[in-house]
């Protein structure tokens, strides 16, 4: 019995290591999955007002080139050079005496006609003169009475007056030139500048994708608003003042297949001058359904497709392919692939893969530059 104890002992031994073997602690107790950290963001449908930056320049509501209506030595320039002017304040003096003499002596043929006229009336009463004697002495009347109204406009018109009210620029003549009746360049020019025009041009596809909007429901008009224009300077501040649109022009340009859009700013302090480069914001609809998606949250894949991460009910992660309209402020507007309440993934992109456990919080980084109401 002594030497029987040793041999079961030792029998029993590689059982119990092969036991203790398959009782491991990676097998008796599996790790669990860790899950990443990431922030989302809550996507949400509100009405969002759809704009759209279009270039453009200003132009002077009213241009008015200054030129003589009558020949002579130019006197005196009466304005100062960008000075604001009204309309029929003198701006120059033209020498006036050939045409005062003009006037004198029609004067003096005007009086000459209208006594001989009125003589040959009392003698067609005796008799004394033919009718026919007696009708060209009336028409002479009138010939000098229309000469003596010529010679009244011309010395008029030695005081060149300013043609409309607005802003004058640089004089083109100076004192001592000769100005001639009909010349071709301007002696000096005049612009209306309150309020002032700014011209925009839009591509006709996006003019008639807006109509196949508006016509599918897509957009809702803006009402009244719709003609409210704002503006952005070339310096990306904002003019202060609301233009309205007034409209567009009747045929597309056929260099560049767009439209030009007519908007009328006012301008008091004359802040806009013609020919400046300026960004304008036309309204163009309300989306009542509108989802952003915030622009860090898109990716794009080889393909070029916005993708997206979206947190399923389980937090688990998913990736989408979003169909985006355009960017508004730093958002996507977003036409399919995410649903108003779901989450999109913002931060923590580069540590997520498919169907990974993920550990969800709002975002710190997600602060959408737009509004989301209707304005």
């Amino acid at each position: 019995m002594k030497r029987l104890f040793p041999l079961v002992l030792a029998a029993g031994l590689p059982l119990s290591a092969l036991l203790l073997a398959g009782c491991s602690p990676s097998q008796a107790q599996p790790k669990a999955a860790t899950a990443v950290k990431v922030g989302y963001y809550e996507v949400a449908a509100a009405p969002l007002t759809l704009t759209t930056d279009l270039p453009g320049r200003t132009a002077a509501l009213r241009v008015a080139e200054v030129r003589p209506q009558v020949a002579g030595i130019l006197q005196r320039r009466l304005f100062t050079e960008g000075s604001e002017v009204k309309q029929g304040q003198p701006l120059y003096q033209i020498d006036p005496r050939t045409y005062v003499a003009q006037q004198a002596r029609a004067q003096a043929n005007l009086r000459s006609a209208r006594n001989l006229a009125q003589r040959y009336g009392r003698l067609l009463q005796a008799h004394a003169v033919s009718q026919q004697q007696y009708d060209d002495a009336v028409a002479a009347w009138k010939q000098a009475e229309a000469d003596q109204r010529v010679a009244d406009i011309n010395v008029q018109y030695t005081q060149v007056l300013a043609p409309i009210t607005g802003r004058i620029g640089r004089s083109a003549v100076t004192e001592g030139a000769l100005v001639t009746d009909g010349q071709s360049s301007a002696m000096a020019t005049v612009n209306q500048l309150d309020p002032i025009y700014v011209d925009v041009t839009q591509p006709v596809t996006r003019l008639l994708a807006l109509k196949r909007a508006l016509k599918a429901g897509d957009l809702q008009t803006a009402g009244a608003d719709q003609a409210e224009v704002s503006l952005t300077l070339d310096d990306g501040s904002a003019y202060p003042l609301k233009g309205t649109l007034k409209f567009s022009e009747v045929s597309v340009d056929p260099g560049t297949g767009s439209v030009t859009l007519r908007a009328v700013f006012p301008n008091p302090e004359r802040a806009l001058l013609p020919g400046m480069f300026v960004h304008a914001q036309v309204k163009e609809g309300v989306r009542e359904q509108a989802l952003l998606v915030p622009q860090q949250a898109i990716v794009r894949d080889s393909r070029g497709v916005a993708t997206a991460w979206v947190i399923t009910a389980d937090n688990h992660v998913e990736q989408r392919d979003l169909q985006t309209l355009r960017t508004v402020g730093n958002a996507w507007l977003v036409d399919s692939g995410v649903q108003p309440g779901e989450r999109v993934i913002t931060e923590g992109l580069q540590f997520v893969q498919a169907d990974s456990l993920v550990d969800a919080q709002p975002a710190d980084n997600v602060q959408l530059h737009t509004a989301l109401t209707a304005n």
